[in-house]
């Protein structure tokens, strides 16, 4: 990524000390809406969550980091159904680049990861939710080859 290597994004798996970082970005999203905050208060949710993530055999969360920061997140799920002959899909979540970082290729390199990583999990196909507000994230996941396909529904 960047200026011929002068800049190298690594996505790894996030750590336990990643989590205020992480609570950052997230409640920076002005378009999330999901209660996020920054605040020392709410870090035993996130820790707690985080903690609930980690000991999960099927759940992966991941950080992209440039010249040591958090600038990017993503969450992966794997999950087996007996429905189409017993198939594997990945549910990608929790998409978010760090606002001042967008247009860089994080976006996209996060999800060519995440893609990589349902190929290795044998998984038929790769999904994600998007908010019906988010429309150039939309543009964005057209853009990787994702096709609109269902109605979601949410109580």
């Amino acid at each position: 990524m960047g200026d011929g290597g002068a800049e190298t994004l690594v996505i790894r798996p996030a750590r336990r000390e990643d989590v205020a970082a992480l609570a950052a970005l997230f409640a920076a999203d002005s378009l999330g809406g999901h209660g996020d905050s920054a605040e020392p208060a709410a870090m035993p949710d996130y820790l707690a969550a985080f903690d609930r993530i980690a000991a999960s055999a099927n759940d992966r969360l991941y950080v992209a980091e440039l010249h040591g920061a958090v600038v990017g997140t993503f969450q992966t799920t794997t999950i087996t159904s007996l429905s189409a002959r017993g198939s594997t899909n990945m549910t990608v979540e929790a998409v978010q680049t760090r606002g001042d970082m967008r247009g860089r290729g994080i976006g996209e390199a996060m999800m060519r990861f995440a893609i990589e990583r349902a190929r290795e999990a044998g998984a038929r196909q790769v999904q994600l939710m998007s908010n019906n507000s988010r429309v150039g994230a939309h543009r964005f996941y057209e853009r990787l080859g994702f096709a609109r396909s269902h109605v979601g529904f949410k109580l």
